[in-house]
């Protein structure tokens, strides 16, 4: 993977914070309290031009920041000084991603936090065959990774018993090591 995908992967990440969690006492797009206040207080020009969408996707990032550790902060100042450096193609990209990772129920996004830190307490070396595996499967024609994704989709509605036989059926016939000779190549008479 390349800095700069690690990096639109560790910004969609940072955007995980779910903006819900915040309780919102004062109506859609208006400062609940002081520091939201101070907050709008320092650029009323721009804040004026928002729309109550806008201001309230402002209010939302503000009650997240608020709610960081030191760390965390920090952390996300790097991801943001990380994102400007991209080129503006690859901004986009990402705002795309994030923009798709918003619109996901909140159950599909919990199962990909839980993937993500699956992942992420691997060992390095598992980590990296992962991401050559994915990074082959990317340049693969459109049609074989449909037929991947299909072959998954299969797998996965297999019962745990169906998978273990199949596995065992695949592993007797694409043994990498043979214990056996092969047969061999029947002659043409």
């Amino acid at each position: 993977m390349t800095t700069r995908s690690s990096i639109a992967v560790v910004m969609i990440l940072a955007a995980l914070i779910s903006p819900g969690a915040f309780a919102q006492t004062a109506p859609l797009g208006e400062p609940a309290n002081s520091a939201e206040r101070a907050l709008v207080g320092a650029q009323p020009d721009a804040w004026a031009r928002l729309n109550p969408q806008q201001r309230e996707r402002v209010l939302e990032n503000f009650r997240q920041w608020q709610g960081m550790t030191p760390e965390q902060r920090q952390g996300a100042e790097r991801n943001f000084q990380e994102f400007r450096k991209l080129p503006p193609q690859e901004r986009q990209q990402v705002l795309r991603t994030l923009h798709q990772w918003r619109q996901l129920p909140p159950e599909r996004r919990e199962q990909m936090r839980a993937a993500y830190s699956r992942f992420k307490n691997m060992p390095p070396a598992q980590r990296q065959q992962i991401m050559q595996r994915y990074e082959h499967f990317q340049q693969l024609p459109p049609e074989q990774r449909q037929k991947v994704l299909n072959n998954y989709q299969r797998w996965q509605q297999m019962t745990p018993e169906q998978r273990q036989e199949f596995s065992r059926q695949w592993g007797r016939t694409h043994n990498a090591h043979p214990r056996f000779e092969p047969k061999p190549p029947k002659l043409l008479h």
